[in-house]
């Protein structure tokens, strides 16, 4: 079969590059047992669902376009063999190659191939599948900031410049674009009340005005914005978190990146361009790119590489179900702020920047031992732009160091001085980060060292906490500290 037959395409391939000629017939399937199936958020099941009919509204009569229960009762009624550009997880992979007259294609939306990892996974033979070592090679591939053979500017890596604290004043970057809504938008939200009301699906989450791309012309306005605006101030500040500027300088890409309304590269190059114009600086820019073709494919690749199997990874034994308060984003239940703003975070936006959610919320659930399946399907169901192939290896293996260090080189544990370092939360708390014990103990603080002393002998090969584990048994107040995080449990903090 031709590649320029109907071309099937799910929700997160909205984007020309999931096709293969100009007027190609599509195929696009609304289906709503995919919401009656988990608790998503509910700015997420709009976004998702305006997306796909933007789309559909977008190709008119090229496109079929199917609303109803499942896939497989929208398939029966479209009789023309289809072709598909492999779906991004296990379980819709192993649906559509079951399928008769369905001819399914390499994927695609990402900057490096797959068979382009398999042969640098080969040539790394016994060693460990570094991401660094990956983002390297994919900049020499694909050219990408690079003065001949040299990185440019004669580094690889601006990180130490990448990990500077929250500047005194906040950052003052500007706003961030913003969509507007339309009638689609409006129908989307009746929908979604509508199925709520009679019982057929439910949400966590708040509504909102959608804050994200929908269509390739919303997405590249933001890319463009982003590019302009705010890729300038990026780089120092990307690890810090401001109370009272939960945007900051990052992109807000992710869920367009994520729905295919834009192609990596594309970013990359946007980003390449604003460097070499003198428009940002490199460090800025260095630090963007590799979210984008280093941390972003590496993890994808990852996702196909490990195999369905990873997502049950336990090798710390974390057996606590996430409580009801973290699970329903009851920030009011929480007096510690950092935590308290990140759930109020989420649950009015779906969304945080990545050093909130790892170093915020999926610290908090390594300390306390949460299941990591569990949290990385909240991640998945809760952030617009939370998908299978995004969360397993992020939170299984990542923030939850599942894997007992198959992705990540150590535990992403941190107590309350980090948090204090990184951030404004610490001033306006009722705990203080430098307090293990007493009412004013940061949980953070006092989590961190039962984390410790619970899995010591899980880590003690681990050269990179072995400080950390010596400095342990230097605590007078060590098994007080480990009996009262053991009878606080799972308490809102």
């Amino acid at each position: 079969m031709g590649t320029d037959g109907r071309r099937w395409i799910f929700a997160d391939q909205l984007g020309e590059h999931f096709l293969d000629a100009a007027g190609q017939p599509v195929l696009l399937i609304e289906s709503r047992a995919v919401l009656r199936r988990r608790r998503f958020h509910r700015q997420k099941a709009h976004l998702v669902l305006s997306a796909l009919r933007h789309r559909a509204a977008e190709l008119g009569d090229r496109a079929v376009f199917v609303q109803g229960d499942t896939y497989g009762q929208a398939l029966a009624r479209v009789r023309e063999p289809l072709t598909v550009c492999r779906p991004t997880s296990h379980a819709a992979a192993e649906f559509v190659a079951g399928l008769r007259d369905v001819t399914v294609l390499e994927p695609r939306g990402f900057a490096s191939t797959q068979a382009e990892f398999a042969r640098w996974a080969r040539e790394r033979g016994r060693g460990r599948l570094l991401m660094e070592d990956f983002y390297r090679d994919a900049r020499r591939r694909l050219d990408v900031l690079m003065d001949g053979d040299e990185p440019a500017g004669g580094r690889w890596n601006f990180d130490a410049e990448n990990r500077q604290p929250p500047p005194p004043g906040g950052l003052n970057a500007p706003r961030p674009w913003r969509p507007v809504e339309d009638e689609i938008d409006e129908r989307v939200r009746h929908d979604l009340s509508r199925w709520e009301r009679a019982g057929d699906m439910a949400f966590v989450g708040r509504d909102a005005p959608r804050a994200f791309p929908a269509t390739r012309a919303e997405a590249l306005a933001a890319l463009d914005d982003f590019t302009a605006h705010r890729l300038p101030r990026f780089g120092p500040h990307q690890d810090a978190m401001l109370a009272d500027d939960p945007v900051m300088a990052h992109s807000l890409l992710s869920a367009a990146l994520n729905l295919g309304l834009l192609d990596p590269m594309e970013c990359v190059r946007a980003a390449e361009a604003a460097y070499h114009a003198g428009r940002a600086p490199l460090a800025s820019v260095e630090g963007y790119v590799r979210q984008l073709i280093g941390w972003r494919d590496y993890i994808w690749h990852l996702y196909w590489h490990l195999g369905p199997a990873y997502r049950k990874e336990n090798r710390l034994a974390a057996r606590v179900r996430p409580p009801e308060w973290f699970r329903e984003l009851d920030a009011g239940a929480v007096r510690a702020r950092c935590l308290s703003w990140a759930l109020e975070q989420v649950r009015d936006h779906g969304f945080t920047h990545h050093i909130v959610r790892l170093m915020v919320l999926g610290n908090y659930a390594l300390q306390r031992g949460f299941r990591p399946g569990d949290l990385a399907d909240w991640f998945h169901r809760c952030f617009v732009d939370g998908y299978d192939w995004v969360m397993i290896p992020n939170v299984v293996g990542m923030s939850q160091y599942a894997d007992g260090g198959t992705l990540a080189t150590k535990p992403y544990a941190a107590g309350g001085a980090y948090i204090n370092r990184m951030s404004d939360f610490c001033g306006g708390c009722d705990y203080r980060p430098a307090e293990r014990t007493g009412d004013a103990a940061c949980p953070f603080t006092a989590g961190y060292w039962w984390f410790l002393a619970r899995n010591e002998q899980r880590l003690k090969g681990n050269h990179r906490v072995a400080v950390q584990l010596r400095n342990l048994h230097r605590l007078s107040d060590l098994d007080e500290v480990c009996a009262r995080e053991q009878d606080r449990g799972t308490d809102p903090p």
